[in-house]
Parts: structure tokens; sequence; C-alpha cells
């Protein structure tokens, strides 16, 4: 009897997750609470959204969708599965809040190295939405 079992990681499952990613990381971009948010996390709370994001994508990817993380085509002894997955769901962010312009309209009183904190705090909190979104399409599609 023939086994059949999910497909290995290709280029789509990339492309779902940046559809996916983009889908729900888009309104996290443009509201302001996020940005005032950002602004009052300490360092500690920015980390734990990074772990909160980083354990978000591996129980949805490898839990959730019972998939075995030593069945992946590793870089680095990491699955490349989860690497797209991190690299989607920050990059997402990332790449609306710039094409947004969101650090000079909503930090507008921030200048250098105090902006860039900020919204590096900001596309933190966007990617623990924004990994649901990539993970889920990555699983379901």
């Amino acid at each position: 009897m023939r086994s059949f079992s999910r497909p290995r990681f290709r280029i789509a499952d990339s492309t779902q997750q940046v559809v996916g990613g983009f889908l729900l990381a888009g309104p996290f971009v443009v509201t302001e609470e996020v940005w005032v948010l950002a602004t009052d996390m300490s360092l500690l709370q920015s980390l734990s959204t990074v772990v909160i994001v980083f354990a978000i994508g591996y129980a949805t990817l490898y839990k959730a969708a019972d998939r075995d993380p030593e069945d992946e085509v590793e870089v680095g002894g990491i699955p490349a599965r989860f690497i797209s997955l991190m690299l989607v769901s920050y990059g997402a962010v990332a790449i609306l809040t710039l094409a947004f312009g969101a650090p000079g309209t909503f930090l507008a009183d921030l200048s250098g190295l105090d902006r860039l904190v900020v919204t590096l705090k900001a596309i933190s909190v966007g990617a623990v939405f924004s990994v649901v979104g990539a993970a889920t399409a990555d699983s379901v599609f």
C-alpha cells in the first residue's frame, strides 16, 4: 500500500506564508495603539513578543499541522519552513511599516536611534499577528 505524505517545503509554501503574513500584518502597522504600545514597551516586553512569535510559529507548523520537523530540509539545523516563516512574519510587517511611512506618521516627535528602537518594537508587536496568518496559510493550503 502506498503511503501519502505532505510534500516537502517548496517555494509555493513561502508564497502562501507571504499572503497570510501580509494579510494580518497590515491592520497592525497602521494602528496608532500599536505605536503607542511600542513607545512604552521595555526591552523585556519586546523580547517576550519575539518568544511569542517563535512559539506560535513552531506550534502552528509542527504541532497543529502534525508535521515532523525532522522531515524538513534544514539550514544550520533549523527547518527551512520555520526560517521562511520567521522571515515572512517579521519581513511583512517591516515592509508594510516602511511602505506606509508609519514611523514618520506615528513617531514624528522622535528622531534617530529612538525612532529606530520604537519601530523595531512595533514590528515585533505586528509580527505576533503576522505569524498567525503566515503559519495558518502555510498549514491550511
